[in-house]
């Protein structure tokens, strides 16, 4: 049993695949063969899980577990969280303005004028982009684009992220056309 220090989730187990004990795993990684890259995969519960096999299907990686041998025992594990340690994230092959979402959260958000908007909580990706969810003290949480409009800087070492407000969705932009984005009268009013 092993506890993780800075868990990074990795994968989901889904569904049993088959009798042998294989089962359905969708990856987080680039590759979802990537996944026995990392060595050993941890749950939350202190299991070690070992990749024996992998295979790609359509969308998701078929894996088989050492000691996972039945369909019955690949069934109890779907819905299983598998993790990795931040440590065993490869930093060099980053290019300068990649980063491994673990390493957004909890840093501190402001704009140039010094306004704090709260910490990274979470990162999400519901299809559109990948949104920033922030969360301040007494405030409710508020999504923001994580593009280069609204994002301008990400000082890792600093533990601070510097974003345009504005573009960031944070605040109005006070010159918005037609009287800040009110409704016009037609001319025959």
């Amino acid at each position: 049993m092993t506890k993780l220090e800075n868990p990074v989730l990795m994968a989901v187990i889904g569904a049993a695949q088959g009798l042998r004990g294989e089962v359905r795993v969708r990856a987080y990684t680039g590759d979802p063969l990537a996944l026995g890259d990392y060595g050993n995969l941890h749950s939350l519960d202190g299991r070690v899980f070992e990749i024996l096999e992998i295979r790609e299907a359509k969308n998701v990686a078929i894996v088989r577990f050492r000691g996972v041998n039945d369909r019955n025992a690949a069934e109890a594990l779907n819905g299983l969280e598998l993790y990795i340690d931040r440590d065993a994230l490869p930093d060099e092959e980053l290019d300068e303005d990649e980063f491994y979402y673990a390493d957004l959260e909890g840093l501190d958000v402001h704009d140039a004028e010094g306004n704090h908007y709260g910490a990274v909580t979470g990162i999400y990706d519901f299809g559109a982009g990948d949104l920033l969810e922030l969360k301040g003290p007494g405030k409710r949480p508020v999504l923001i684009p994580f593009s280069e409009a609204a994002v301008l800087e990400i000082d890792l070492e600093g533990g601070k992220i510097l974003v345009d407000p504005i573009a960031a969705g944070l605040k109005d932009d006070e010159e918005k056309p037609y009287g800040g984005g009110k409704v016009r009268p037609k001319k025959d009013e």
